[in-house]
């Protein structure tokens, strides 16, 4: 939850700090805001003077834009997730602000560096043996907006591209109800960027994403589902997948691409894969994914690692496990006690340490099937 919250704050407030080995300047942070904001997916970037938020960095980051976060991999105790507002009050006060890569960076004392005892993380959790070295994390994420298509076919999107450290694999990220502005989605979709990916969200919802408050309100939400036309999202979703692709045609790179989706999003993500006959996407995660069709198991062919609680009736566990026996290559990891929506909002200590748990996962079923 804190880690969340830090990530927010990191993202509205511009940092100024002097780094140990130099110093940069309003020209050269100009100049750096200029090359992060460029078009395309890949923007060259000059390396930060002296070091100067390098990797491990300890002494700070340079000026950027509100829209850029600075990350840096590195080791627990050495780096540190804090907000620049409780910068002052903690003894690291001079670590690089960093978003977790491969473990949770906590305090000394917080409740995560205790991990609970007795009981498995997951079951089937095939991919606990997939690891990715920590060089491999970017160190500048930038984000723009943008539109993909014409007139009333054109789709809304935000894409956030790691820029120093790109590993030239492009990742579409499919929201839930929420829609592609929620803060959850956005500091979900910034963490897989800062492991070197090109993250695309896309508006799923044309501007009307689910936004009542609870209580919640079963018919409302029906008449707001029913508005959602299956065939207009689905065109959507291809559309982007077609930029994605184009982008990457354009850029002479040929990497793979990745999709990930959550709650409705991971629905939307096992039907993109039974349509997607070019094979576009070399791999998939699926959050607790709703309204799951596990019959179109048998049409997908890129792997997917199918993530859920076995406390979450919008997913249940036996229509995942159907789909990871049906899709090839696929895997299921199901969380003792964990509801919807653990890991991408976690609402306690335990759904915090088992989000970090899946992130990982994650995180490394990517590497494998996009990267190694």
């Amino acid at each position: 939850m804190e880690r969340m919250r830090a990530s927010r704050e990191l993202r509205e407030t511009t940092t100024r700090r002097e780094s140990s080995r130099g110093k940069i300047s309003e020209r050269e942070a100009a100049s750096l805001r200029r090359r992060a904001s460029g078009g395309g997916l890949y923007p060259k970037l000059q390396q930060f003077p002296d070091g100067a938020g390098g990797r491990g960095c300890r002494g700070g980051a340079p000026v950027v834009a509100p829209s850029t976060v600075v990350a840096s991999a590195g080791t627990p105790g050495t780096c540190l997730l804090v907000s620049p507002r409780r910068a002052e009050r903690t003894p690291h006060h001079n670590t690089c602000v960093i978003f977790p890569t491969q473990k949770p960076f906590c305090a000394a004392g917080h409740p995560l560096t205790r991990r609970r005892q007795g009981r498995p993380l997951c079951s089937q959790a095939e991919v606990a043996g997939t690891t990715v070295d920590d060089d491999e994390a970017c160190e500048l994420v930038s984000g723009s907006d943008l539109v993909i298509g014409e007139g009333d076919d054109s789709v809304s999107a935000y894409l956030l591209k790691a820029v120093k450290n790109n590993n030239g694999t492009g990742i579409l990220l499919l929201s839930d109800v929420f829609g592609f502005e929620d803060s959850a989605t956005r500091d979900f979709a910034y963490r897989v960027a800062c492991n070197g990916y090109n993250v695309l969200v896309p508006d799923l919802f044309r501007g009307n994403p689910w936004k009542q408050s609870p209580p919640f309100d079963d018919d409302l939400f029906a008449r707001w589902l029913a508005g959602q036309a299956p065939a207009r999202v689905s065109s959507d979703i291809d559309a982007c997948t077609r930029w994605l692709v184009d982008e990457f045609k354009a850029a002479g790179v040929s990497r793979k691409l990745g999709v990930v989706g959550f709650c409705y999003g991971g629905g939307r993500l096992v039907e993109a894969l039974a349509r997607d006959a070019e094979g576009c996407f070399s791999a998939g995660v699926c959050f607790y994914g709703s309204r799951m069709d596990a019959s179109l198991g048998d049409r997908i062919a890129a792997p997917v690692l199918f993530v859920c609680g076995d406390g979450d009736p919008l997913c249940p566990v036996e229509t995942v496990r159907e789909l990871g026996r049906r899709a090839r290559g696929a895997r299921a990891a199901v969380y003792a006690g964990r509801g919807h929506g653990f890991a991408h909002r976690p609402q306690s200590v335990e759904d915090d340490a088992d989000a970090e748990d899946a992130f990982n996962a994650m995180r490394g079923w990517l590497h494998d099937h996009l990267l190694a």
